[in-house]
C-alpha cells in the first residue's frame, strides 16, 4: 500500500499554508454554480481519504471524528467535523466510518447461463481450468439484448448496494463481431470502464484456427468493438493465449487507442506479467504465479498488480502473495473478478476480507488496494480517493472503523452509499 508513483496521476492537494491554517482540514473552491446544494456529512468516527497528508499521515490519510462536504459531483471539504463549514444540508453519520467508494476494476458481468453444476463438481474435487468458460458463451450467444443487459443492471446495483461506485466490465462471452460489440454496447451504457475481451479463449468453431481466431480479434472484431472500449484485454494462460498472441492482440488494440490490460499468471507461471510491464499495461490482474522478475519487474513499472481473491476462494486455488508484492514496492489492487465461472460474487468487502485472512494484507492495505488501487488500475485520480476536486463517491459503514470489513466477514456492514454526489443507497 503507497501513494501512487511518479508517473500515474497523483491526487491533488491544497497548499500547505492552508492546511495547516485549517487544522488538519482541507477545502477547494466549488467549481459549480451558486445554486448547487450543497451537503455536510458529518459525525463520521473515522474518515478514510487515501490522502497521506491528511489525518493521521498514513496511505490511508484517516482523519478521526470527520466531516465531507458534497457540492454537486465532487467532494469540496473535508476535515475535522467542527471546522466544517455551512452547507445547504446535513446528513449525521451517526458515529460509522466512511472510505470511498470501491473501485472494482475487473468483472465480467455480460453473460447468460449459469455453472451451479460446474461450481458443484469442483468442490467435489475436479479442478479448474478455462474451458468451463465454453459454456458461457454458448449461453450468451443465445440470449437476448433485453436479457444481457437485464443482468448487468442486476450486478451493478447488487454490487452498489455493497459500497463499489467505481466498475469496469469486460465482454469475452461472445467472441463473434457481432456478440462481442453487442456485448460492449450493453455495458457502455452502464460504465465508463468497458474493456475488448475478444480474447477470453479460442472458441470451439476456431479450435483447429487459433491464428484465424487472433487474426479477427486483431482486424473485424476489433473494428466493430473498439468505439465501444476504452481497454483491452487478453487470458494470457495456458489453455488460452500464448505471450505472441497476447502480444499481437494488446499491440492491435494500443494501434486502436485502446489501452492494454492483461489476465496474467493464473493458472502457470508465464509470461504475462513481462508482457504487461513491456506494454505499459494499467494492471496485470491473478499474479498467482510469479518470479522474482516478476515482481522486479511490477515494482519498476507504472503496472498495477491487480489481485482476485474470488476467484481462489471459488475454484480451492494457490492464493496470490499480496504481502510479497506488497513488500517489494508493487502497487497492488483488490477487486471481485465478478464472473459466473470462477468467481461468482460481487462483493468487495468479501474480497476485503479474504486478502486480509489468506493473502497476507493488513486491513489498512486492503481498503487502500480496494479504493486508491482500484483507481490507479483504472489509472483514475477522480475516484478511490476523499479530497477536494475528487468524484463524490462515498461508502457509509454500519461500524466505527474500516477494519470492521475484514473483523466482521460476511456481515452486511454498508449502510449509506453516495455516487456523484446522489445518495443511493
Amino acid at each position: 500500500m503507497k501513494p501512487q508513483k511518479p508517473g500515474s496521476e497523483p491526487a491533488p492537494t491544497a497548499d500547505q499554508a492552508t492546511k495547516d491554517a485549517m487544522s488538519n482540514a482541507t477545502t477547494v473552491s466549488p467549481a459549480h454554480s451558486a445554486s448547487t446544494a450543497s451537503t455536510l456529512i458529518t459525525n463520521i468516527a473515522s474518515l478514510v481519504t487515501n490522502d497521506p497528508s491528511l489525518g493521521d499521515g498514513s496511505p490511508l490519510g484517516l482523519v478521526q471524528d470527520a466531516a465531507v462536504v458534497i457540492e454537486g459531483d465532487r467532494v469540496v471539504w473535508t476535515g475535522d467535523h467542527r471546522k466544517a463549514p455551512a452547507t445547504d444540508n446535513r446528513v449525521d453519520a451517526g458515529g460509522r466510518a466512511a472510505l470511498p467508494g470501491f473501485v472494482d476494476s475487473h468483472s465480467h458481468l455480460v453473460f447468460a447461463g449459469d455453472r451451479t453444476q460446474e461450481f458443484n463438481a469442483r468442490m467435489s474435487g475436479r479442478p479448474y481450468s478455462a474451458g468451463g468458460i465454453r459454456t458461457t458463451v454458448a449461453a450468451t450467444r443465445a440470449a437476448s439484448d433485453e436479457e444481457l443487459e437485464a443482468n448487468v443492471t442486476r450486478y451493478l446495483a447488487e454490487a452498489l448496494r455493497q459500497g463499489t461506485t467505481t466498475l469496469e466490465t469486460k465482454s469475452g462471452y461472445g467472441l463473434t463481431v457481432e456478440d462481442e460489440a453487442r456485448a460492449l454496447r450493453i455495458a457502455a451504457a452502464h460504465t465508463d470502464e468497458v474493456t475488448y475481451l475478444g480474447a477470453h479463449i479460442v472458441p470451439p468453431d476456431h479450435a483447429e484456427d487459433p491464428a484465424g481466431y487472433v487474426a479477427l480479434v486483431t482486424g473485424e472484431m476489433l473494428d466493430a468493438c473498439a468505439p465501444h472500449a476504452r481497454w483491452i484485454d487478453v487470458f494470457c494462460e495456458q489453455g488460452a493465449f500464448d505471450g505472441d498472441q497476447a502480444r499481437a492482440i494488446l499491440t492491435a488494440g494500443k494501434a486502436r487507442g485502446l489501452h492494454p490490460r492483461i489476465h496474467a499468471n493464473q493458472l502457470s507461471y508465464g509470461p504475462g506479467v513481462q508482457l504487461a510491464v513491456e506494454l505499459d499495461a494499467a494492471s496485470a490482474d491473478h499474479c498467482t504465479h510469479l518470479t522474482d522478475a516478476d515482481v522486479d519487474a511490477l515494482a519498476g513499472s507504472r503496472t498495477v498488480a491487480t489481485l482476485l481473491p474470488g476467484a481462489e476462494f471459488s475454484t480451492r486455488a494457490e492464493w496470490p502473495d499480496a504481502r510479497r508484492l506488497l513488500d517489494a514496492g508493487v502497487t497492488v489492487a483488490l477487486s471481485t473478478d465478478c464472473n459466473p465461472g470462477s468467481s461468482f460474487t460481487s462483493s468487495v468487502p468479501f474480497c476485503v476480507a479474504l486478502a486480509v485472512r489468506d493473502m497476507g494484507m493488513t486491513p489498512d492495505e486492503a481498503v487502500w488496494s480496494a479504493t486508491a488501487g482500484g483507481a490507479a488500475a483504472l489509472r483514475r485520480d477522480d475516484v478511490g480517493r476523499l479530497t477536494p476536486g475528487a468524484r463524490a463517491d462515498l461508502t457509509l459503514l454500519d461500524a466505527p472503523s474500516h477494519v470492521h470489513l475484514a473483523y466482521r466477514p460476511g456481515v452486511p456492514l454498508v449502510s449509506g452509499v453516495w455516487r456523484r454526489g446522489r445518495r443511493m443507497v
